[in-house]
């Protein structure tokens, strides 16, 4: 299977499909079809199966998909069937508050190292994690396997930060600053601007009120 393929759509649709599958894994459904997935994700029931279908054959035609097999299906594909570990740098307010957010931990994703440059933040704790200088960073994150990383620093400091994660061996990062990165091509960047967001918004509040 070549991810590349696969369009950016359909694994955030399984991501989503995921989290429904362990709602309906916890009420106890044994059998669910495409278009009781769909409805409760807000896609088309041919959305559903055209997704799945990247990735092999699922379910039987006319009865369904086995919630808990179809859930552990969807959490290999993702990844998610082991733990990842993550290290975020910047500890202003929304790096605290993804340290403090505990669904990246029922995901399978375990922060284990917080970083800063601001002497006032270093020492602090931040639940059970103490705010590091960033010279600690690279042994932080070869001791603990580290791939992934999360920037949540002013622009102006972002690519320095990207180049201290990259150096230290990681190969995913998570962008909350707004600014564009420059990174090796072995290295996955994902972009999360929240004003960008926003304005996606209005402009859909917008387009309802013409």
């Amino acid at each position: 299977m070549k991810a590349l393929k696969i369009p950016e759509a359909t694994i955030v649709r399984l991501s989503v499909y995921s989290r429904f599958l362990e709602q309906a894994d916890k009420k106890g459904i044994i059998t669910i079809s495409s278009g009781e997935i769909a409805a409760g994700v807000g896609v088309s029931p041919a959305q559903v199966r055209k997704d799945l279908a990247y990735f092999g054959e699922f379910g039987t035609r006319g009865v369904g998909y086995n919630a808990k097999d179809l859930l552990k299906h969807t959490l290999k594909i993702l990844g998610l069937n082991g733990k990842w570990t993550v290290v975020v740098v910047g500890a202003g307010n929304l790096g605290s508050a993804l340290v403090s957010y505990r669904g990246f931990r029922e995901r399978g994703f375990d922060i284990t190292g917080v970083f800063d440059n601001d002497l006032t933040k270093i020492g602090k704790r931040l639940l059970d994690l103490e705010v590091m200088g960033t010279e600690r960073l690279e042994q932080v994150i070869n001791d603990n396997d580290v791939k992934i990383g999360i920037l949540t620093v002013p622009a102006s400091a972002a690519q320095d930060a990207a180049n201290l994660l990259i150096n230290a061996g990681v190969k995913a990062i998570l962008n909350f600053a707004p600014t564009v990165l420059s990174v090796p091509e072995d290295v996955e960047v994902r972009d999360i601007d929240l004003s960008t967001r926003l304005e996606i918004l209005t402009f859909h509040l917008c387009m309802r009120e013409k």
